[in-house]
């Protein structure tokens, strides 16, 4: 890598010409204005950064060595929670408070339903998750497991009349159960026709109306024959879309040729855990796609049935109204951005004393300056707001912290106070317990918060390591400890006035292939007061859309916070088994699991850069994996050597023995280099080895470290 001085920074020519030529090119900024600003916030915030993590490492071993004292006898709780005062770990909450955030945009206030998370590394991923926005439901039923194989209703490759008639019935079914008609059902319906602003129904000879008028929200084209009617409830859109002479449509009795559903609401343009971005080469990258996104001129070539387009971001949607008005509705997903967490730092650029500057302040001022672009076209935010989520913050230090960076970009940019919004991600132990107190810290500009199962599983045991032998995996979503998290992080969202103001997130449904399962299990969101929730493809966004129909989540606020707000003395309850006898076969399945699931997911991240795909588990079940997945998996099986659960000669057999099945789950990728054909020079399995061998002295148990010296490691030999 080859850089340029700048005063006492060191940048690389390739983000030095980025941000020159094309990042600040059409924002009439001055460069050397720019990189003068820079040196100096850069040089004022760096040193607060490393103070931040010391005081995570100082904490960790106050709790490492408390735990390791206490171990041996039961610990007690009320000792527990009172150390934890004791060393700062847990602060005292103030006051009850409402956040004051302003200039949101209604996807994040007033729109309940579906946010993906997209690499935004990957140009095609991240146009198909914005234009997510709409979906088609015929086509998500079609092509999933939610409608039956059975009975002739198979997939092919060639339209299937008879799973054709089954997905339409179903999706009937959906218009009856939101949007149902006067003495009739949709399957009924022969013509739909607007007549002095109201939507007439024609049923054979008989003509009815919608059972509640005020769901009839606009069309497209002439109103005796429209080509599209819209529909609403709860704030989301159903349009049905009329092409008599369409495929599907011209075997319909009422030409209704698909019906589309509003579908991602939100989607995190994601910088970190879904991406593998080492050095300036991938940084740029990722800045590139978030300004074409924000630009609204991102493109990608694309080849599909023998045939190539051009893929790019999709327009708005314009309706007539009732009253014969014009409603237009966004066409795409509002797109927030995820920058990286403290902890990091990357090589793009070199401080005075040469050491990498922290990522997460080059991601703020970067990210900050792509959103800049959106002010003159207004295609994403229309409030002239710009969403960053933050991960990986622990404790409301961290999270003024991370304001203080925002208000040094906005001062430096000359854009008004608070118009880079936070996101929370309640996903670290110490943040969970202070959130109240997070959220104080940021009550001016945070826009979102949200669980993480995984991330907060892996925080959980290795803040605890110490305690002892943690509960198995699967153990861990029934545990006491989980279910009031989940709990504390609405209840203390409602009581901070987030309902109607900002998003409460809950987790990633991370079966792609699994539909039917998630159509099953996913509503519960919703029901628990979430106000959008995480899907792993648009398809998924379609579907898990469906079920913010069913339930008014704003309605549900009203209902959940009269409830009593969940046991913090709960939240702190260790998942350590009480007596680890488990048998030599569920300890060997144990850590197969585990390790084919790191070695599945490293191995690609490692050895191609990619950092989210659909990896097979060890029962061939694609999962939508990202970082998260290792931590948690890497810290279990630390833990358990660190207990004399198992051995390290132990791990190691099982790790080689999983590598030749990962091996052979790939073996249909041209790209894929085997990591058995030799254990010692395979970095990919040399890391996932290091993740688990090395995880008591990662910090926090993150897995960021070891990836990316491996992952510079790996481009250097390629």
């Amino acid at each position: 890598m080859t850089y340029i001085s700048f005063g006492t920074l060191s940048i690389s020519n390739e983000l030095y010409n980025f941000v020159n030529n094309e990042l600040l090119a059409g924002l009439e900024i001055n460069p050397n204005n720019f990189w003068s600003e820079f040196e100096i916030a850069a040089n004022t915030l760096t040193p607060k950064n490393k103070a931040l993590l010391q005081t995570r490492n100082k904490l960790q071993r106050k709790l490492d060595e408390w735990l390791e004292e206490h171990k041996k006898s039961e610990i007690d709780p009320e000792k527990y929670t009172e150390y934890l005062h004791e060393i700062g770990y847990l602060i005292p909450e103030g006051d009850d408070f409402v956040i004051e955030t302003s200039n949101v945009d209604i996807e994040i206030s007033k729109i309940a339903g579906p946010q993906l998370v997209v690499p935004v590394m990957n140009a095609r991923y991240a146009l198909n998750a914005a234009n997510a926005r709409w979906g088609s439901l015929y086509d998500a039923l079609y092509g999933t497991d939610v409608i039956s194989e059975d009975a002739g209703a198979e997939k092919s490759k060639n339209y299937n009349p008879i799973r054709g008639k089954k997905v339409i019935k179903y999706a009937r079914g959906v218009l009856d159960a939101h949007s149902p008609i006067r003495d009739a059902t949709w399957i009924d319906v022969t013509n739909l026709s607007i007549i002095n602003g109201e939507l007439i129904i024609s049923t054979g000879s008989n003509s009815t109306t919608l059972k509640f008028s005020s769901q009839f929200s606009g069309y497209r084209g002439a109103a005796d024959k429209p080509d599209a009617v819209l529909l609403v409830k709860n704030n989301l859109h159903i349009e049905i879309l009329l092409k008599p002479d369409g495929i599907i449509g011209k075997t319909d009795k009422a030409g209704i040729d698909d019906v589309i559903i509003e579908s991602a609401i939100s989607t995190i343009m994601d910088c970190e855990d879904s991406v593998a971005a080492v050095d300036a080469e991938d940084k740029v990258l990722a800045y590139r796609n978030w300004l074409g996104l924000m630009r609204g001129d991102l493109s990608v070539e694309m080849e599909k049935g023998g045939k190539t387009f051009i893929r790019k971001l999709n327009e708005d949607k314009i309706f007539t109204t009732p009253s014969g008005g014009t409603l237009t509705l966004h066409g795409r997903s509002l797109m927030l951005v995820r920058n990286v967490g403290h902890l990091m730092t990357n090589p793009a650029i070199l401080l005075g004393d040469k050491s990498e500057i922290p990522e997460g302040i080059l991601d703020s001022f970067m990210t900050v300056l792509g959103a800049m672009y959106d002010f003159k076209t207004k295609g994403n935010s229309r409030t002239n707001s710009i969403y960053i989520v933050k991960p990986k913050m622990h404790g409301p230090e961290e999270v003024a912290f991370t304001c203080e960076i925002f208000n040094m970009v906005e001062s430096i940019l000359n854009l008004p106070a608070n118009t880079a919004k936070i996101g929370i991600m309640d996903e670290e132990r110490r943040t969970t317990v202070n959130l109240k107190e997070c959220i104080r810290a940021a009550k001016n500009r945070v826009a979102f918060i949200n669980t993480g199962f995984l991330d907060r599983t892996g925080d959980e045991i290795h803040t605890s390591m110490n305690a002892g032998a943690m509960i198995r995996k699967a153990d861990m979503k029934q545990a006491a400890w989980i279910g009031a998290y989940e709990n504390w992080n609405v209840d203390i969202g409602l009581s901070c006035g987030f309902s109607g103001k900002a998003q409460i997130g809950k987790g990633m449904w991370a079966m792609p292939d699994l539909m039917n399962e998630m159509m099953k299990q996913k509503i519960g969101h919703p029901n628990a007061g979430a106000n959008c929730a995480w899907v792993p493809s648009p398809t998924a966004a379609t579907l898990h859309a469906l079920h913010y129909h069913d339930v008014d989540v704003f309605q549900k606020h009203t209902e959940i916070i009269k409830r009593k707000r969940a046991e913090l003395s709960d939240i702190l309850t260790i998942p350590t088994a009480q007596r680890p006898n488990w048998s030599h076969h569920d300890i060997k399945q144990e850590l197969e699991n585990n390790a084919q699931g790191i070695l599945g997911y490293v191995v690609r991240w490692i050895d191609q850069g990619i950092g989210c795909s659909k990896v097979p588990d060890i029962h061939n079940v694609g999962l939508m994996e990202d970082r998260a997945t290792l931590r948690i998996s890497s810290q279990h099986m630390a833990n358990w050597i660190h207990h004399g659960i198992c051995t390290k000669e132990q791990v190691i057999q099982i790790m080689k023995k999983m590598a030749l099945v990962v091996d052979k789950q790939n073996e249909m990728d041209e790209q894929y280099e085997p990591m058995g054909e030799n254990f010692d020079t395979s970095i990919a399995f040399q890391a996932a080895c290091d993740l688990i061998f090395e995880g008591l002295n990662q910090p926090s148990g993150y897995t960021e470290p070891i990836l990316h010296q491996k992952r510079l490691e790996k481009k250097q030999a390629l």
